[in-house]
């Protein structure tokens, strides 16, 4: 095999496949988040009229579950296409069926047009967004890590994960203005609709920009050599790249799942179930709410690359450890905060939440990049970070407003964080350091059950 070491691309191109990543995943966040959000103010009313309010909100809070529930499958599709095909062509695709599923919910009739249907319909098009989800990550992040610059690959990377706060910066801005300008009945029958609507023109701008990068050179040369393996083997058939990872990367797997419980948790937690929390128990109104995610999210936005630059320096687990610890500490500060019901602290208890949730999310893109080989990356990265989210992010919102229901009190909601936080510091802790590796020079570990290969095929992307 050639030397590992790829040149880095032009800086101008760097940044156009940067840009190309973040607007993506912006656009698919705006959608992903802009349904939390509206399950948590108005699709309780709208689609589940005929339950009490609090278990109106839990089943509103199912339907956003169901969504996390597509994301593996959609992790195990894109990945297997992705790692097969290319990364750019799968990305196409998921903004696709995100912004189309999206833009569908805005036309939505109601319960009250049409009876169960309604709710029906909207967990169909949540199952849509989950799986264009579960493929779009890794294919992001993956574009931007393969792409160059492996000093800076921590800083790099991040950005693709900036969508997160952005599209929620987005959403929530969306979401705040019409609530601010619309009344409560205006907003409950028409204009919960526009937002969902002005999807349809972010995806045209989305898809413009990602057909004009260009596959990711570490693909193109690992696919050329599959390729010149075959031809000299008699075209010996190559492993299913879901095979490949579950032989050799089933640890990394398990690691990069440990590493997302707390990340996946917290940020549902501070993010969209606080909107149900500030609004019921400390007496805060829903426009109060909102602006103070919408203010934390831009800070978060900002933290995030820097907390990816900081893991080019110190490596990649002493920033994702700092991250777990922090948001495991904070969680009874977060929920005091919050019960003051001032804005201030309400600003203070999600800000530091959410720079603390960076410190493991801006290192994650590259940490589980690194894990895997070439022709498995998009499967490994993306199986182990979907996977995941079925446990974490899923259900975290729903346990958080079962807990408060059963208990009327924040306690076992912050223990529940603070459990994740400790698997997540074990995976961590457990995993090896990756900021030095070579994307190109990554090589399946060799299994305890088979002999020793040839330092080439030992090499094999």
């Amino acid at each position: 095999m050639a030397s590992g070491t790829t040149a880095p691309p032009p800086p101008a191109n760097l940044k156009r496949i940067v840009a190309a990543s973040l607007i993506g995943t912006t656009i698919e966040w705006y959608d992903f988040f802009l349904y939390g959000s509206a399950a948590a103010l108005v699709f309780n009313k709208l689609f589940f009229p005929d339950s009490d309010p609090l278990v109106g909100t839990l089943l509103s809070f199912l339907t956003y579950a169901v969504g996390f529930a597509a994301r593996p499958i959609g992790a195990l599709v894109f990945g297997h296409y992705g790692d097969r095909l290319g990364r750019k062509k799968l990305l196409v695709l998921s903004l696709l069926l995100m912004g189309g599923a999206t833009f569908a919910i805005g036309l939505l009739p109601t319960h009250a047009t049409i009876g169960t249907a309604a709710p029906v319909l909207l967990t169909v098009l949540r199952l849509v967004q989950g799986f264009a989800l579960g493929g779009e990550w890794g294919g992001a992040v993956l574009l931007v890590s393969e792409h160059g610059d492996a000093r800076r690959r921590g800083f790099w990377a991040s950005w693709p994960q900036t969508g997160a706060p952005a599209g929620q910066l987005l959403a929530t801005g969306v979401l705040s203005l019409l609530t601010a300008v619309l009344s409560d009945a205006a907003f409950g029958s028409w204009g919960w609709r526009i937002p969902f609507l002005l999807s349809g023109v972010l995806v045209i701008v989305g898809l413009w920009i990602r057909l004009s990068v260009d596959e990711s050179p570490v693909f193109k040369q690992a696919l050329a050599q599959a390729e010149a393996r075959k031809a000299d083997r008699a075209a010996t058939a190559e492993k299913l790249p879901l095979v490949a990872v579950l032989r050799h990367h089933w640890r990394d797997v398990l690691v990069a799942m440990g590493a997302r419980m707390a990340e996946n948790i917290s940020y549902y937690v501070i993010t969209a179930f606080i909107l149900v929390y500030a609004t019921t128990s400390a007496g805060v109104s829903k426009q109060t709410a909102l602006n103070a995610v919408l203010i934390a999210s831009a800070v978060h936005f900002a933290a995030i690359p820097a907390w990816g630059a900081l893991s080019d320096r110190i490596g990649r687990r002493p920033v994702y450890l700092i991250g777990a610890v922090g948001v495991g500490l904070w969680m009874f500060p977060f929920f005091s905060l919050i019960d003051t019901g001032g804005f201030g602290n309400l600003i203070l208890a999600v800000t530091v939440g959410l720079v603390l949730h960076g410190a493991m999310y801006a290192p994650q893109a590259a940490f589980f990049s690194e894990m895997f080989a070439t022709r498995m990356r998009y499967s490994g990265a993306s199986i182990g970070a979907q996977f995941a989210s079925v446990a974490a992010g899923a259900p975290a919102p729903l346990i958080a407003t079962a807990l408060l229901s059963d208990y009327g009190s924040s306690t076992p909601i912050a223990l529940y964080v603070i459990g994740a936080a400790v698997l997540t510091v074990i995976a961590v802790a457990a995993a090896e350091e990756t900021r030095h590796r070579d994307l190109a020079d990554v090589a399946p570990p060799a299994d305890a059950d088979r002999t020793t290969a040839s330092a080439a095929d030992a090499r094999t992307p």
